[in-house]
Parts: structure tokens; C-alpha cells; sequence
């Protein structure tokens, strides 16, 4: 059985740590964290549960904390989790099975799917989340930052599921979006740091999150079509951009990223909806139909998984767009069949929120 080091960075984590390590606490044979410079109790709760509590001192690079963090472990393999994550029950069993099989001299390289669930979207997406220690591997990127694994390696694709619960553990109105990440790249960019490529996308996408859409659309375009940049990467950066540009006020450019869309890979479910959105408005509903149907009944390759896929536009969004192109068009029977698989997503997603927002384990030991 192999045996596996938990690294943790944390700061300020009092509200979440204990969850989080609750849930893992008899998954892993050690666990490290590196405190970032905490001001509350998360040092103190940390010492609760383990004996190997670390200083680092912060200098607005997420990836030099993490490296940092990896140093410590002397296990197997290396497991990393933020303090708003967790193991769901049903969850550990699979990871119980999953250390029971791993062998090192097999595997490098664990990839498990991220969940990130919210009262607004579900969406996920998959991640190396535990690495061999000692294999030449890593963390890059100031912020949103990944492992970088060099050379060939082993992997496997995990059916673990980590959930990140901050969304749900925040009331609705008290979501706004923290300018914390969106500071260390304009700090960086001040002192004449060159982002990467991995550092414009995120950048792009925390200026976008911030509504600076000139400066998100001149950092999508920079790296639009990058031979660095993954396919699936890429047609999230055209619906991005799309976005970004109607924002903008340059509402003709969506049709034309649209389209470009099109040419690279099979309909992404955004782009469906776009085009179905494109022929309401020409008042072309059967042709509207056709585009709603395609985002909801293709169903994306197994290789999306790697990138962001937001449910919206395979779920609920198509199937009401279609009740109202059906109810226009006078056909009660399809319009109300539609109605109701868009209430049914809908309802599913609140259900999802309500039962992730019950705390899922006792915090005694």
C-alpha cells in the first residue's frame, strides 16, 4: 500500500481547515502545512491535527509556496488540497481503494476531477492532484497555479471527486470577487515581470471576473490560438473572448468567434447556445431548435474534462430556450417537456447547494 503526504499552503483558513482535514484525516500517512502568514487561528488548528507546521514568507507567488510545501513530505506521493476542499463521504472509499492499488513503481502521476458546485453553476474540472515525490515536477504559474510534470510519466485517471466548498460556505451576497489575485499579476506586471502564457490566460480571466474587459479581451487575443495553449483551452478562450467583446459594447464580434468556433472542433455547448441565440433574433426558430438540441444532446469528449466546462449550457439554458422557441412557434406539448427538464436542472443544482451547505463531518478526534 502506498503511503501519501498531504501538503497544504494556508492563510486564514479557521473557518475551513478543520472541514477540510476532517475529511482526509484517515486517508493520508502525514500531513504538511505552510502557513503564508496567517493572522487567526488557522496555525492553531493546524497543530491539532499535525506536528508539521511551517513558515513561509509571502511573496505574491502561489507556485513558490507550494514548492515549498512539497519539500517537507517524505512519503510515497504528494496529495495537495486547499483548506476549502474536502473529501465527500462517498468519496473516501474510492480513495481508500485508489491507495491500496497505487503502486509507485507503476504510477506517477494521479489526476482527479474538481468539482466546484455553486448556487449559480456546477461545473469541474480535472487536475494532477498527486504526484510521486521525487519525480522532476513543478508548481508553476503566480497565480492559479499547476504542476508542470517533465518527461514521460505513468498516470491514471482517478474516479476520486474533490469538492470545493468555499462558494457554498459564502451567503450569496457576500460573494464578491476578491481583487487579491488580480493585485499579484498587476504588481508583477509593474516590476516588469513577462507572464507566461498559463499566467496571461488566468490574468485575462481574473480581468474578465473584474469587468476590465478591454484588458481581458488584449490578453485572450494575445494568446488566442497559441501552439502553448490546449485545444480545449483555446475554444474557452473564444467563448471568453465572445463574452468579453458583447460586454464591451462590440456585440458583432460574438458572431464571429462564433463561427470561427466552429471550424476548430465539434460545437462547444456555449457556442450552440450562441448560435441558437443568433437565430432567435433573425427570427429563424426551427434553425434556433437545431442549435439548442446540439447543446444539450452532444455530449462533450472525455477530453474536456481537463478545462472548465460550465453545466449552463448543456442543462437548463438550452432546454428554456427551447420551451420559449416551441411556445412561439405554438407547440404546447414540446414547449411544456422543455419547461420541465429546465425546472428539473434547475431544482437539481439548488438541491446539490442545499445538501453541500450541511456540514459533512464531525470535527472531533
Amino acid at each position: 500500500m502506498a503511503e501519501i503526504s498531504l501538503c497544504m499552503i494556508v492563510k486564514n483558513e479557521e473557518k475551513n481547515l478543520e472541514n477540510c482535514l476532517s475529511s482526509v484525516k484517515d486517508l493520508v500517512d502525514e500531513i504538511v502545512i505552510v502557513d503564508t502568514g496567517s493572522t487567526d487561528r488557522t496555525k492553531e488548528i493546524a497543530r491539532k491535527w499535525t506536528d508539521r507546521v511551517y513558515d513561509f514568507e509571502w511573496i505574491n507567488d502561489f507556485s513558490a509556496a507550494r514548492n515549498a510545501s512539497f519539500q517537507y513530505a517524505t512519503k510515497d506521493y504528494i496529495f495537495w488540497l486547499d483548506a476549502d476542499d474536502v473529501l465527500e463521504s462517498k468519496e473516501i472509499e474510492k480513495f481508500k481503494h485508489l491507495k491500496q492499488t497505487l503502486s509507485a513503481k507503476e504510477i506517477d502521476v494521479v489526476y482527479m476531477k474538481y468539482f466546484l458546485p455553486s448556487d449559480k453553476i456546477e461545473s469541474h474540472t480535472t487536475r494532477i492532484r498527486m504526484i510521486k515525490r521525487g519525480l522532476s515536477a513543478q508548481w508553476e504559474g503566480i497565480v492559479h497555479e499547476d504542476i508542470s510534470v517533465h518527461g514521460e510519466h505513468r498516470y491514471v485517471l482517478s474516479d476520486v471527486i474533490v469538492t470545493h466548498t468555499k462558494d457554498l460556505n459564502t451567503r450569496s451576497e457576500d460573494r464578491r470577487p476578491s481583487r487579491r489575485n488580480l493585485e499579484i499579476y498587476e504588481l508583477h506586471i509593474a516590476r516588469g515581470h513577462k507572464l507566461s502564457v498559463a499566467d496571461m490566460f488566468n490574468y485575462a480571466r481574473e480581468c474578465s471576473i473584474h469587468k476590465d474587459y478591454p484588458n481581458a479581451i488584449k490578453y485572450f487575443e494575445l494568446i488566442r490560438d497559441h501552439p502553448e495553449i490546449s485545444l480545449q483551452n483555446n475554444m474557452f478562450i473564444y467563448h471568453k473572448l465572445a463574452t468579453c467583446y458583447v460586454l464591451n459594447d462590440q456585440p458583432e464580434k460574438e458572431l464571429e468567434l462564433t463561427l470561427q468556433s466552429l471550424s476548430l472542433d465539434m460545437p462547444y455547448p456555449a457556442f450552440s447556445c450562441r448560435m441558437g441565440e443568433h437565430f432567435i433574433k433573425t427570427g429563424q426558430l426551427e434553425v434556433a431548435i437545431f442549435w439548442y438540441k446540439t447543446a444539450y444532446m452532444q455530449p462533450l469528449s472525455d477530453s474536456y474534462s481537463f478545462s472548465v466546462a460550465d453545466a449552463t449550457y448543456h442543462t437548463w439554458l438550452p432546454h428554456q430556450q427551447l420551451a420559449f422557441c416551441y411556445e412561439a412557434l405554438g407547440e404546447k406539448d414540446q414547449a411544456d417537456f422543455h419547461h420541465r427538464q429546465a425546472e428539473y436542472y434547475k431544482n437539481r443544482l439548488v438541491n446539490h447547494t442545499k445538501k453541500a451547505n450541511t456540514p459533512m463531518y464531525s470535527v472531533d478526534r
